[in-house]
């Protein structure tokens, strides 16, 4: 027996389609180091560099950065819940709220979002090594790219414990360079006074942040799966989006304001700090790009019924090949992001919550539809909200109006269309 549980992650491919069983479930500890892992992303220092170029300290930094990672971590924990609760990944809970073939369309918008956010990464993981050492960019990112890959292919494991040496690495390089910003500024009063060279909304601000993210918080269920409860579950969700990911947007935002760049590996260049901080910094854009690549991985798995490992290294090869471009379109990316995906987590929420009340049946004992059409009109919806969606007021945030708009009206349309839920006699999980 003990045998068999040992060669089951090769087995199951990682549970890519199947719930992770007892024996591979994972603790508060380690699920909230992949999660930190996660979030301490240096494409989120760049955003915060963004954000930092385009607010005032106070109050409009500290206000927008709290607004946009209360939206993602409560979006998240939601997500989380459900994945704790069933040990099911993202693109195995839509099946429930889109249907078996209509689950393939959010599953391709998400790896492909993950794909883009390997390629991303990887750039910004030979840019500053090219500026440091002189080495041409392209054999770097391919490099990088072959690297990153190799990690993914082992697996959920692998990311665990590259996450818990790069967390307190990326806690270092992050605090030396706002410490930095401090003295280069000539302290806190001297920040806070800074004006900005390129202002933006609070809108704006908020749209940049919660897209930056929105689709690691949509695929916070590929990793939460493996936790052994509910509460660890979500718990290493709202440590991992709102303590991680805050704590990555003020360090890129001071930065940015005490040098006026917006590029991490330009500031980290201006303060001193790319010699020394270079191997932190690839460390932990190694963490992160394992997470969008596995992730990318068990989508394709979703959409193909292939192997994980095979497919994450076809995604890691695309990855790498889109790296340049992406990494200078970073910003249309975003807005792409902070439009198109919020609407499948606000569909899985209501689905989840609203028409199953939290307990969904078995994935043997469920006769699935092939497409739930309450599912496509509210994904329409929504998008067609985020678009109209104003750019002062109240309503002003276009993500979470698309969340919001996704699940009120999945709730309705799918009432309307397929009735209340048979609701199965136990809940399911622990």
């Amino acid at each position: 027996m003990a045998a068999q549980e040992a060669k089951a992650p090769a087995v199951h491919d990682d549970y890519a389609l199947t719930p992770v069983p007892e024996s591979e479930r994972r603790g508060f500890f380690s699920i909230s180091m992949v999660m930190l892992g996660f979030t301490f992303f240096a494409a989120s220092m760049w955003t915060g560099g963004s954000l930092g170029t385009g607010l005032r300290l106070w109050p409009d930094l500290v206000i927008t950065v709290l607004a946009e990672n209360l939206i993602l971590g409560v979006y998240g924990a939601l997500l989380g819940y459900a994945a704790s609760a069933t040990n099911l990944s993202t693109h195995i809970l839509a099946r429930y709220a889109f249907g078996v073939f209509g689950s393939k369309l959010p599953s391709f918008m998400l790896a492909v979002t993950q794909i883009g956010w390997f390629g991303v990464g990887v750039a910004m993981f030979a840019y500053p090594i090219n500026r440091l050492t002189g080495v041409p960019v392209m054999p770097l990112i391919v490099l990088g790219g072959a690297l990153m890959t190799a990690t993914v292919v082992i697996g959920f494991r692998a990311i665990e414990w590259i996450s818990r040496i790069a967390v307190p690495a990326i806690l270092f390089l992050g605090f030396w360079s706002m410490a930095r910003a401090f003295a280069d500024a000539g302290g806190l009063s001297a920040l806070m006074a800074i004006a900005p060279s390129k202002p933006m909304s609070f809108a704006q601000g908020v749209a940049l942040g919660v897209g930056s993210f929105i689709s690691g918080a949509t695929l916070t269920p590929d990793f939460v799966r493996f936790s052994r409860s509910r509460a660890g579950g979500v718990g290493a969700t709202v440590i991992g989006f709102t303590f991680g990911n805050s704590l990555m947007f003020f360090f890129g935002a001071l930065g940015a304001m005490a040098t006026g760049m917006a590029d991490t590996s330009e500031v980290l260049a201006a303060q001193g700090l790319l010699g020394g901080g270079i191997a932190l910094l690839a460390l932990n854009i190694w963490t992160t790009n394992d997470n969008a690549l596995y992730a990318s991985g068990l989508g394709l798995a979703n959409i193909t019924g292939g192997k994980r490992t095979q497919l994450t290294v076809a995604a890691g090869v695309a990855g790498t090949v889109l790296a340049d471009f992406l990494y200078n379109n970073f910003t249309g990316w975003l807005v792409f992001l902070s439009v198109s995906l919020p609407p499948i987590g606000g569909i899985l929420v209501a689905d989840f919550f609203l028409k199953w009340r939290g307990r969904y049946p078995s994935l043997t004992d469920y006769s699935f539809r092939a497409i739930n059409p309450a599912a496509m009109i509210a994904w329409a919806a929504a998008i067609g909200v985020s678009f109209l969606s104003p750019s002062q007021g109240v309503f002003c945030v276009a993500p979470l109006n698309a969340i919001l708009t996704a699940a009120v009206v999945y709730a309705a349309a799918d009432r309307l269309i397929s009735g209340p839920a048979r609701l199965p006699a136990q809940e399911s999980g622990r």
